[in-house]
């Protein structure tokens, strides 16, 4: 099966490094990267790049989201600083205004959405920004995609060429071999994330929330 994707994120860890490996997997044909701002990161006749500065405003481009069949959502930001209201409207708010108006043009269309380890299912928990991305994975599985598929990785080395590494990550790239070795089921790298990803599209999931362990199953099927 071939993918023709839509990517957000593109200019953060997680969604460049997902960028990168649909790059190189030959199962990707198309991917267009709405992004805020122009990423100038990447020069690839795969690559469509569509300029959306305010994702609230999704619906005036709602004709060039048409014909794709799997979008990979990668778009987040850290918790850090924010009150609960202010990291909602990123992590839910935008997320779910964004999904609805996709289901209304790709209903067939295969919805992949970052989440985090430890996200809270029952939204009630005392941690606010894991109750927000439980809320945020709850509804869209509420969605009529195709298929919703939340994916919960861990410590993240990231893929070779990426640039948007900051320090944090940087270290775990180096003690990488550690992580793995002390918390193989907190970690992974983002070939694997992508990769599960990918393969969940085209291949399927028997679950629609893949904690470490899963991202490692799905990574692997050939």
């Amino acid at each position: 099966m071939s993918l023709k994707v839509i990517l957000t994120g593109a200019t953060g860890l997680v969604g460049e490094g997902v960028l990168l490996e649909c790059l190189a997997h030959p199962n990707v044909s198309e991917i267009l990267v709405i992004t805020r701002k122009p990423y100038t990161g990447v020069r690839n006749g795969k690559v469509k790049e569509l300029i959306l500065h305010d994702f609230f405003d999704v619906h005036n481009v709602r004709e060039q989201l048409a014909g794709y069949n799997a979008c990979f959502y990668c778009a987040g930001i850290s918790s850090r600083g924010m009150n609960e209201q202010q990291y909602s409207r990123i992590t839910y708010d935008t997320v779910m205004v964004f999904a609805n108006e996709l289901v209304r043009v790709n209903p067939s269309l295969v919805f992949c959405h970052i989440s985090g380890s430890h996200t809270d299912s029952s939204e009630k928990g005392k941690i606010m920004w894991a109750r927000v991305k439980g809320k945020a994975e709850n509804a869209l599985m509420k969605l009529p995609f195709r298929k919703v598929y939340n994916f919960r990785p861990g410590a993240m080395k990231p893929t070779e060429g990426q640039q948007n590494v900051k320090g944090y990550y940087k270290i775990i790239a180096a003690l990488f071999p550690v992580f793995k070795a002390l918390f193989p089921n907190n970690s992974n790298t983002i070939h694997e994330l992508a990769l599960a990803m990918i393969n969940s599209a085209t291949k399927g999931y028997e679950k629609n929330v893949l904690e470490v362990s899963d991202i490692k199953k799905a990574a692997s099927f050939n």
